[in-house]
């Protein structure tokens, strides 16, 4: 009997340490490249998120403005690629003539002085809306961008057109309807504008996702479920060694505060994402009204130094500067407001 336990308790140990071997990081060959910069919604004003639901409305609840940029326009597209943005997020919407437009919100009443939803409005209406209408930070005592923006809606041509040579964007599509996937489609057409050799990016929903590989198969794109299965099962089965089927040709979203149970994070598991195809996305931590990119800047400390994949940024007038400081073109003013912004939310959030 004890020479079992022994042979046994042999085993166990051969097998750790081949599994450990099989997991090192230090093993695998160094990732080739730097980290590129998603930078969610171009660049926009940070919000607070305390109680935050499915439809709550995020204007009226901003913190005080350091930077003169709303979400998904085309200034806010531009200024976040200059500053060092690999791909810049924007949000697609249907309107009621068969339209294209830039836009995050469902419906109108947020943000803008409409109401109802976005696709029952034609193009022209939406273009004679003032989209920084409904913002404040004090409850509703001022408004700092009412009548700045009246017009600034952009169409999704409009924002192709914009675009510097080496721009890319991350195209979100907001509803589960494939037939968006197809107007995207037609504006990429008009424009000449292959996705596959541009680099630009699709995420969303499955349906219109499906859609898009259909009519972009080396494209990248994925779908919110799918890079959600593949993370799961990769902590669930990837220190085995074997990259599960879901993650092939997938993309893998590593939370910030849960790098440790990804097995062989970083260089190992990037190899294996490589090797099939794959892409790897780290986002910020994961937890209740978190937002799903990086606030801070220091949190680029927490990233390894070797990781060449992709980093969901909220922030981005504060962390590509960080991350890229020849790209920082802020003025004196804008980094000191930057900086005392930085410093309230510290401040509130208690770090």
């Amino acid at each position: 009997m004890k020479r079992t336990f022994k042979w046994a308790g042999l085993a166990f140990a051969v097998a750790l340490l081949a599994l450990s071997l099989i997991n090192a990081s230090w093993l695998a060959p160094e990732p080739v490249g730097a980290p590129k910069l998603i930078a969610h919604r171009g660049l926009y004003q940070m919000y607070d998120r305390t109680g935050l639901g499915r439809d709550t409305c995020t204007a009226d609840r901003i913190y005080e403005p350091y930077h003169p940029y709303l979400e998904n326009t085309v200034e806010s597209v531009l200024r976040a690629q200059k500053l060092g943005a690999w791909l810049v997020e924007i949000d697609i919407a249907p309107t009621k003539d068969g339209e294209l437009v830039v836009f995050h919100d469902w419906t109108l009443d947020c943000r803008t002085e409409g109401e109802g939803d976005v696709r029952d409005a034609t193009l022209a209406e939406l273009k004679d809306l003032d989209i920084g209408h409904g913002y404040t930070a004090d409850g509703g005592k001022t408004f700092p961008f009412r009548g700045k923006f009246k017009g600034a809606m952009p169409t999704f041509a409009e924002v192709i057109r914009a675009l510097p040579p080496r721009g890319k964007l991350m195209i979100n599509f907001k509803s589960k309807n494939p037939k968006e996937a197809d107007l995207v489609a037609r504006e990429l057409a008009d424009a000449g504008r292959d996705p596959a050799n541009s680099g630009d990016g699709f995420y969303g929903h499955e349906r219109p996702i499906s859609r898009i590989r259909e009519r972009y198969p080396d494209a990248w794109a994925w779908s919110q479920d799918g890079a959600k299965k593949c993370s799961e099962d990769y902590v669930a089965y990837g220190w085995t060694g074997y990259l599960p089927q879901s993650c092939r040709g997938e993309t893998l979203l590593v939370p910030l505060n849960y790098q440790w149970a990804f097995s062989g994070w970083p260089n190992r598991l990037i190899a294996r994402m490589e090797a099939h195809g794959g892409r790897v996305i780290v986002i910020g931590p994961f937890g209740e009204n978190r937002p799903r990119g990086l606030t801070l800047p220091e949190q680029l400390t927490e990233i390894p130094a070797s990781f060449n994949g992709y980093v969901w940024v909220e922030d981005t007038f504060t962390i590509a500067p960080a991350l890229f400081s020849r790209f920082d073109d802020r003025t004196p003013e804008e980094w000191e407001a930057s900086e005392t912004a930085l410093e309230r939310r510290r401040a509130a959030s208690g770090d």
